[in-house]
């Protein structure tokens, strides 16, 4: 007889390759076909929700492996939280209008084109893009409502964002005026904060002086009988807002000095500066002098200084005058700042509150980067290229005291990494301060928020409160053609809004609701205000892009009570329970969703945000085409297979930035084949299982069985808390140890005689594989929401290649069986893991001599006390079968446990392999135990523990 094929060997189709690269795609195409997604919806009907709300990517270009990384994590919290039984929507969106599409049309198809052709063929490009990256995002194993994402581009979403704007309108939020914005010539628009970024520039510093104005007024000021010519000194690194001066800056409480010099300049015999900087003022002008006398800045407010230019030019003839500005340091510079309120933020706000007249300040740079044509000495020019002609004439003037040229980090557009200014243009804004109907300010509310929401990792909220606390107005106008439109009616000439601007704008909005934005530039003016239409004039300004996504609580989800239409209000819900996006978001869309769901609701559109890190290479650095270590998602997914990417993504502390290099993944693919060869053994020692005929009562397992279901349900416990705080990189850590240690080196190891050798109906087999019936499930579907495909794969296989429900998505984690109070069988089983590890690393020292070859060639005596020896002795029989030796015996022991190994002298067992000393003892079978005899021809054995 051939022994070998009378053990109860693995069977399964499940392939120990996982060649996933090649058949994820056919899991895909089959979860398309099976409306995977569907069944999800209809499995969890009725639940408590759970929304995941989508920051919606960019429709431009494709996927990158940040993207990957966002959509995965997202993929792995729906599944989880659906498994975990809730109602867990996952609707994804786009971001469609917008500079970087209005780009690209103007790259494809020229500059000047028509409105309407630009908006046609920037929705034509968007949702070509959007099919893109959607094919890309599928690939990744995510499952979501793809034949019905959110576009900002749909026109109801555009409709409703436009009555959002008109929500906020009413409540008093938004204010029409002159302020300075961060403007971008290539762009030709304001940008928003979070489309600035900061890169390393250098421009030429000045030091220039302002010539003395009112020197009775100086003499004074420094209780003085009189002053002689001189002028007052400034620094800056920006030569070109020279031009544009109209004040000066003093911190009241700083001193200040006056300085004679010992040989007359240009600008005469005396200099002012910060008192504190006189000396090292001077040593870098290259001069020398006494301090004739001090006073304090609030002594020279309102003081008037000439223009540094005014001798050379007619136009520049004008004064400066002092105005106090707390904002003044010593870090650098004189202790005196010039002020050109239409060029910084500080200017504008000292000039302001000094009654200046938005009417009064010089503008003289246009929105392309130029000087106005009227600007004396410097029309028509750049201001990058003025800025060394305006050092020059400087010089020419006498007043400047030096130049030099100064590295320092500078703003920049993000989209075209080129220099940015701040520049007053006549905007719409959201005032951060500003009086409305909630009696509150938008910033006291917003920071509010803040504290009342969740935050992972939790320094998310220091990061957001302290930009909230100090960011300025938003500015909601852009000047664009691919974007939502301030849809409302501007007096010609008061410039003051539409009586009836609401109720102008439902209609507006209705007829974008059919059409689009569109709508909006084919609309005749007539058409709804009848005669009044030659008195108003249709504002051009479209809405910020942050604007766009900011809202989508409201125009996606529905808004607070439903109280706006909502392209997807029928099955989400409002606040989401957790918006999750890279950590550049606390600046965009976090922060853009927090202030639009304050000014509409009076708190934050989400209960818990969640950030994860950049995507960096092994060495730590940031991805780069200059560096070539740029990874793409489509590669990894053609190379390796998704499944890998998502457990690399995964198995990443996604808190802080996550490295990603072909060394990590091959690592990760290590890890990989570590669970499948776990799974492989479990599926095949199930294929003849069938739990409605051959599960056995829980209180008549094995004992082993017993401990092995309560250290799956420790293990299922501590991974569900894991999956609800969000933390994926211990589940993966944990899954992984379990594969390995908890079963490969210890559970299925002793496992694999019980299940080849015994009865293929006997208890002790049936017993084992009702243990592995209950942990494969378990481990299937806590592996789901990361390991998608395989876990999808091993369902099926594990079901005879037919699920009722087509998917394991549709299922709830694991109920293990109860087994009342198992605190004692834990205490037991972890002691006697703790002493085979010790018997182990005996045996393979007598392994190491080359006296045994395989641990069933060994017999083992255990001197033992105490606990040790009432559990060892509890075993009985089966202790050989723990320990996989062919004798063990128990012998009573003092001190510590004591464990000798001698190799055996019995013959072995042609089917099982131990050695025993009943071999040959049967004539008819004459090679086999009485074990095996008995297991083949007889009853069956019986285990109770082992």
């Amino acid at each position: 007889m051939d022994y070998k094929n009378s053990l109860n060997l693995p069977d399964t189709p499940f392939p120990m390759r996982g060649d996933l690269a090649k058949r994820e795609p056919g899991w895909i195409n089959q979860w398309e076909e099976n409306k995977v997604y569907a069944a999800i919806r209809q499995a969890s009907a009725g639940r408590p929700k759970f929304i995941l709300h989508d920051g919606p990517p960019y429709a431009n270009g494709d996927i990158h492996i940040g993207h990957a990384v966002n959509k995965i994590l997202k993929d792995v919290i729906v599944k989880s939280r659906n498994m975990a039984g809730f109602d867990a929507q996952y609707v994804p969106g786009w971001d469609c209008h917008g500079m970087p599409i209005e780009v690209q049309i103007e790259k494809l198809y020229g500059k000047n084109m028509p409105v309407a052709d630009v908006q046609a063929k920037a929705r034509a490009y968007a949702l070509e893009q959007i099919n893109s990256q959607r094919k890309d995002f599928k690939r990744l194993g995510v499952l979501a409502d793809w034949e019905r994402p959110y576009l900002t581009m749909n026109f109801s979403n555009e409709a409703d964002e436009l009555r959002v704007l008109s929500k906020i309108m009413q409540k008093g939020f938004v204010f029409r005026g002159l302020k300075p914005v961060n403007w971008c010539f290539d762009c030709g628009s304001a940008l928003a904060e979070a489309e600035v970024e900061y890169a390393d520039r250098t421009d030429p510093s000045v030091h220039v002086a302002f010539p003395f104005a009112q020197k009775d007024k100086l003499a004074a000021a420094f209780s003085v009988d009189s002053v002689d010519d001189g002028a007052i000194v400034i620094w800056t690194t920006t030569p070109w807002t020279i031009p544009a001066n109209q004040a000066l800056n003093v911190h009241p409480e700083i001193s200040y000095a006056l300085v004679k010099l010992d040989s007359p300049r240009a600008t005469g015999s005396m200099l002012i500066v910060a008192e504190d900087l006189v000396k090292s003022c001077l040593e870098q002008w290259g001069l020398n002098g006494q301090v004739l006398a001090t006073t304090t800045g609030e002594a020279l407010n309102l003081i008037e200084f000439d223009h540094p230019l005014a001798k050379v030019d007619a136009g520049y003839q004008r004064r400066s005058p002092v105005y106090l500005g707390d904002y003044v340091t010593l870090d650098s510079g004189t202790g005196v700042v010039h002020s050109a309120p239409a060029y910084g933020i500080e200017d504008f706000i000292s000039c302001k509150a000094h009654g200046m007249k938005d009417d009064d300040m010089l503008k003289p740079v246009m929105g392309s980067g130029h000087y106005a044509d009227t600007l004396p000495l410097f029309g028509g020019l750049m201001i990058w290229k003025a800025n060394p002609l305006i050092v020059e004439t400087l010089q020419n003037a006498g007043t400047l005291l030096k130049t030099e040229q100064h590295p320092h980090s500078y703003m920049h557009c993000w989209r075209h990494k080129t220099p940015i200014i701040y520049r007053a243009t006549s905007q719409w804004f959201a005032g951060m301060d500003k009086e409305n109907t909630s009696g509150r300010s938008l910033r006291e509310m917003a920071l509010e928020a803040i504290d009342n929401t969740e935050f992972y990792p939790s320094w998310g909220r220091a990061r957001l409160h302290a930009m909230i606390a100090n960011r300025p107005d938003w500015t909601l106008s852009r000047q664009r053609q691919w974007g939502v439109p301030m849809a409302f009616f501007v007096h010609k000439e008061t410039g003051e809004l539409h009586p009836r601007t609401p109720e102008l704008m439902e209609q507006v909005a209705e007829r974008i609701e059919k059409s689009g934005i569109e709508a909006w530039q084919n609309l005749d003016p007539r058409d709804i205000l009848g005669d009044e239409a030659d008195l108003y004039e249709k504002n051009r300004d479209t809405l910020d892009v942050w604007f766009d996504s900011g809202t989508t609580h409201a125009t996606v989800l529905g808004g607070k009570d439903h109280t706006t239409h909502g392209s997807h209000a029928d099955i989400m819900q409002w606040p989401a329970d957790l918006y999750l996006e890279g950590s550049d978001q606390h600046r965009g869309w976090f922060h853009s969703s927090l202030l639009t769901g304050c000014m509409l609701y009076g708190r934050a559109p989400y209960k818990a945000l969640l950030t994860h890190g950049f995507v960096v290479d092994g060495n730590g650095r940031k991805m780069s085409k200059s560096l070539g270590n740029i990874i793409k998602p489509q590669e990894i997914a053609d190379k390796m297979g998704a499944e890998i990417m998502r457990l690399w993504a995964a198995s990443t502390d996604y808190s802080g930035e996550l490295s990603i290099s072909d060394e990590i993944l091959k690592r990760v693919v290590e890890g990989y084949r570590r669970i499948r060869n776990t799974l492989k053994f479990l599926l095949g020692n199930l294929a003849d299982f069938d739990p409605a005929q051959h599960a056995v009562p829980v209180d008549q397992l094995t004992e082993i069985d017993r401990y092995a279901l309560q250290m799956t349900a420790d293990m299922q416990a501590e991974l569900l808390e894991n999956y609800q705080r969000y933390e994926f990189h211990p589940i993966v850590a944990r899954l992984q140890t379990f594969c390995s240690e908890d079963l490969g080196a210890f559970y299925l190891d002793i496992l694999k005689d019980r299940l080849y050798t015994t009865a293929k109906d006997g208890l002790p087999r049936r017993s084992a594989q009702t243990a592995l019936y209950h942990l494969t499930q378990t481990l299937l579907k806590l592996m789901a929401p990361i390991l998608s495909f395989t876990a999808e794969e091993a369902w099926v296989d594990m079901h005879g290649g037919s699920v009722p429900s087509g998917t394991i998505f549709t299922e709830l984690f694991h109920a293990l069986p109860e087994q009342g109070e198992q605190a004692a069988l834990s205490t037991k089983w972890q002691r006697l893991r703790a002493i085979r590890a010790d018997v182990m690393r005996r045996i393979e020292d007598v392994r190491s001599t080359g006296a045994i070859g395989s641990s069933l060639a060994a017999e083992i005596d255990i001197y033992a006390n105490g606990e040790d020896l009432e559990f060892l002795q509890s075993l009985g029989q089966d202790l050989r079968f723990m320990l996989i030796v062919s004798r063990a015996d128990v012998h009573a022991g003092e001190g510590d446990l004591r464990i000798d190994v001698t190799p055996t002298e019995q013959a072995k067992c042609e089917r099982c392999w131990h050695h025993r000393p009943d071999v040959g003892q049967s004539a008819e079978h004459p090679t086999l135990c009485g074990r095996c005899e008995d297991n083949l021809f007889g009853e069956g054995e019986v285990r109770h523990h082992a």
